[in-house]
């Protein structure tokens, strides 16, 4: 029996990482072992992976010699940054340069970027649509990958992108699920400004990742937009309320007003929602459930999501 390709996992704990390490040991008969790379080896979560079946080794982006010796003799790599981990877009550039030239020093055959749009290509600087943010970002969370972008088609190893979509798992860790309002009703409230919300499960990022290498090589350079669903934020509302057992209603704040309620990031997230609203059909064509379904057969959507996942969501 020939040996398996080793594909080496940044951020094997995490949501993303985490769904691509399980996805290969899942697949016994696949043509890749896993090589789970995380900064804390022995964490219970590491401990975990290496329990299942994964080569657990240390690597950190913010040290890229680190990184040579994570990706030694893999044959792919999966790399991806945690913007909301520090909050510095200048930071996260610098981590994604190290992981797309730690690649390529170390010989690697086939990346895949779990990237997102430079939104300032459509919608740049001067346009005053959106807020400028720290003199030079519109969506800062965005942007940082989406510059990285170049970096990797110039100095990693042969590499496709991933984009994802808005996680569901937001409206249970991320305080955005529905809330009490002072009639006793629940809302949910974001905003959307009228425009529908492509989403995905995180786990499912990474199971379409590993669709992504199961494709070869021949996926090098190509851009993989992937979602679970695309929904209007009624839609969400009311799948959401018969999942959870009480009538849920949608209240579409306005942007201004979202990005202004003074939570860390919150000007960075009230300009994406926009910056989706903006680009309208165009987004949710670049976030496309059929791709996706192609890239992994067990997708959920969100009805599907919401049946293993509706009881974990708070209602404040």
């Amino acid at each position: 029996m020939s040996e398996k390709k080793v594909i080496a996992v940044v951020g094997a704990t995490g949501a993303q990482g985490g769904g691509l390490v399980r996805s290969i040991l899942a697949d016994p008969r696949g043509e890749f072992s896993v090589r789970a790379v995380t900064r804390k080896p022995d964490s219970d979560q590491s401990k975990a992976l290496a329990a299942l079946g994964a080569e657990v080794v240390r690597g950190d982006a913010d040290d890229a010699a680190s990184l040579e010796g994570a990706f030694a003799g893999a044959f792919g790599a999966f790399c991806v940054t945690n913007f909301w981990e520090h909050f510095s877009p200048e930071r996260e550039l610098v981590q994604a340069t190290a992981l797309a030239r730690s690649t390529r020093k170390a010989g690697v055959q086939h990346v895949v970027w779990s990237t997102l749009e430079d939104t300032r290509k459509w919608v740049p600087l001067d346009d005053s649509r959106l807020p400028t943010l720290r003199d030079k970002y519109k969506v800062p969370h965005f942007d940082a990958k989406g510059e990285a972008d170049a970096v990797f088609a110039a100095e990693a190893a042969p590499t496709s992108y991933l984009l994802a979509a808005f996680y569901w798992e937001n409206f249970i860790h991320f305080g955005m699920g529905p809330r009490t309002q002072p009639d006793g009703q629940l809302a949910l409230a974001l905003p959307l400004g009228g425009a529908k919300l492509p989403g995905i499960s995180g786990v499912d990022i990474g199971k379409c990742a590993y669709g992504v290498f199961r494709k070869g090589t021949s996926a090098v350079g190509q851009r993989f937009g992937i979602a679970g669903d695309i929904l209007s934020g009624e839609e969400m509302a009311a799948k959401m309320g018969r999942a959870i057992g009480r009538p849920v209603t949608f209240a579409d704040v306005p942007f201004d007003i979202y990005r202004g309620l003074g939570f860390p990031g919150a000007d960075d997230l009230g300009n994406m929602f926009q910056f989706q609203q903006i680009r309208g059909e165009d987004f949710y064509k670049d976030r496309d459930p059929k791709l996706s379904r192609a890239l992994n057969p067990e997708l959920l959507d969100f009805d599907a999501w919401l049946a293993a996942n509706g009881s974990r969501i708070p209602v404040s």
